[in-house]
């Protein structure tokens, strides 16, 4: 036994495995799932519990919440912009954008600055939504499709058109002058109006015209009936005086006639 376990230990040492090993089989598995019975599954079924529903629904309780979404800023300056356009402009035109040469837009946009008349662009996306709340709502049919604006702190309306008629790719479509929204034949008539100085000085003439025939009327009455006192006494004097001198003539034919009587 010794030797053998010497042995043993000895080619243990060396690496050696034996060729028989024991291993414990674990138990077969004898239990398969099985299928309930149906009159089973019935009365599982029928008591089920089932929670009490609550008398507020859910989605009442909870608020919906709906995702904000931040505004660009870039779009949050062009808004700006634009509610600054027409809150200093007394002037606004707009204009159909078509295709049109650098050049030439750079020197349209260089004789309206002359004028002190600036070319705006702004996208539909950002003017609509202001100009639905604004008192210039009038002017949403316009802005479809490509538009430009035409702003200026002055009317001056004849040199815009005059410059936009070298232009025909620009295409006025409309304006809002001192803060009336006018067509585009509306704005070739107001341009075909006089300066202001002309019409206050015509507004004046017929003011004082008025007055003066007022006055007239006014004073009517009175210097006709001063004239027909005025004639009425120049009448009753006259007729004192040639009552005085038929009495005299009476009084000088009698005096002869007692002077011959006396003797």
């Amino acid at each position: 036994m010794a030797a053998a376990a010497l042995c043993c230990r000895g080619s243990c040492r060396t690496g050696w495995l034996p060729t028989l090993q024991i291993v414990r089989h674990a138990k077969s598995v004898t239990r398969h799932w099985k299928a309930m019975h149906f009159e089973r599954q019935k009365l599982m079924a029928l008591t089920e519990y089932i929670a009490p529903k609550p008398a507020i629904p859910e989605k009442c309780i909870t608020p919906h919440i709906k995702a904000i979404k931040e505004e660009n800023g870039y779009a949050k300056l062009l808004r700006r912009q634009v509610v600054e356009t027409f809150r200093d402009s007394k002037m606004i035109a707009v204009c159909q954008h078509n295709f049109t040469p650098s050049e030439e837009m750079l020197r349209m946009k260089y004789r309206l600055r002359k004028h002190n008349i600036h070319v705006k662009f702004f996208p539909n996306e950002i003017v609509r939504p202001y100009l639905s709340v604004s008192k210039y709502k009038n002017l949403l049919p316009l802005f479809v499709g490509s538009n430009l604006m035409l702003a200026s702190p002055e009317i001056k309306v004849k040199e815009m058109l005059q410059i936009l008629k070298n232009v025909p790719q620009i295409n006025l479509l409309g304006a809002c002058i001192d803060n009336t929204i006018l067509s585009n034949q509306g704005v070739v008539n107001y341009s075909k109006l006089p300066a202001m100085e002309i019409t206050q000085g015509q507004v004046v003439g017929t003011l004082s015209l008025m007055a003066s025939q007022m006055c007239a009327l006014l004073q009517h009455s009175s210097v006709h009936l001063t004239a027909l006192l005025d004639q009425y006494i120049k009448q009753q004097s006259g007729g004192a005086g040639e009552t005085d001198g038929k009495a005299g003539e009476g009084q000088a034919e009698l005096g002869p006639a007692k002077s011959s009587a006396g003797p």
